[in-house]
């Protein structure tokens, strides 16, 4: 299979597998929008909210990085450029994650 069909295919089961998280998302941060710094470090620290919202960032930067790695392919016309701004926006996607996904299991 070729690559740029891998990244179609791949972005197209990301933005599925976006939208039930990202309406599990919003409705949950309307009803915690109003909230004080307790109840909102207590929905993070229950254990089915850390799971989905742990999946649910790894997939949106996932999907993010495919995205804009697109934009770079298409914009960017200097080699060299697009492969650096491609491998640090791979890097930013897999730290950001990683480190608020740690923030997270570490409120306690």
């Amino acid at each position: 299979m070729h690559t740029s069909t891998k990244k179609w295919l791949f972005t197209k089961i990301s933005s599925l597998i976006l939208i039930p998280l990202m309406i599990w998302f919003l409705l949950n941060f309307v009803s915690l929008y109003d909230q004080d710094y307790f109840e909102i470090l207590n929905f993070f620290t229950q254990q089915p909210a850390k799971i989905l919202f742990s999946v649910f960032i790894v997939i949106a930067f996932f999907f993010s990085a495919l995205t804009i790695s697109e934009i770079f392919e298409d914009y960017l016309h200097i080699e060299r450029i697009k492969n650096v701004a491609n491998k640090a926006l791979y890097f930013f996607a897999i730290i950001i994650p990683f480190l608020t996904i740690l923030g997270i299991y570490n409120l306690n």
